[in-house]
């Protein structure tokens, strides 16, 4: 099992390199990744997680992230976060840097979107097939 301090240098390298590249990620290939950065839902603490993401084809101030956390049978802590303090949002997305406002989605858009996504990246259907809970989306309205 990896620990937690792995996971955070993982984490921090992932970012470094997110920043040095314009915003890829070779881990990620071809993906779409941001950056978002939250709010810390106990510690009020700054967080930042790469994530991927995707853009909405009618807005193009809205980007939607999800809540998969690989199909753990829990909320990953972005989304705690987010759900805490959906107003102070930050996100990177290439070179530019933008406050966000966070929504979580409701079904029946939440299925909708993430219907999408999942046609788009198949892990993504595996990650729902690993777990019990309803994977969240999220709507980041972007202030530009």
């Amino acid at each position: 099992m990896v620990d937690k301090a792995e996971l955070l240098a993982g984490n921090a390298a992932n970012i470094e390199e997110f920043r040095a590249s314009g915003g890829r990620l070779a881990a990620f290939g071809d993906a779409p990744v941001v950056l978002l950065t939250t709010k810390g839902a106990q510690t009020g603490e700054s967080r930042t997680s790469p994530l991927m993401y995707l853009a909405d084809d009618a807005d193009p101030d809205t980007v939607y992230v999800f809540g998969s956390y690989a199909g753990a049978d829990v909320d990953p802590s972005w989304f705690r976060n987010l759900v805490a303090h959906p107003d102070d949002v930050r996100v990177e997305i290439g070179s530019e840097s933008m406050d966000a406002t966070a929504e979580v989605l409701a079904e029946p858009e939440r299925s909708e979107v993430f219907a999408e996504q999942k046609r788009r990246y198949a892990q993504f259907a595996g990650y729902e097939t690993k777990t019990s809970r309803t994977i969240p989306v999220v709507a980041l309205h972007l202030h530009r």
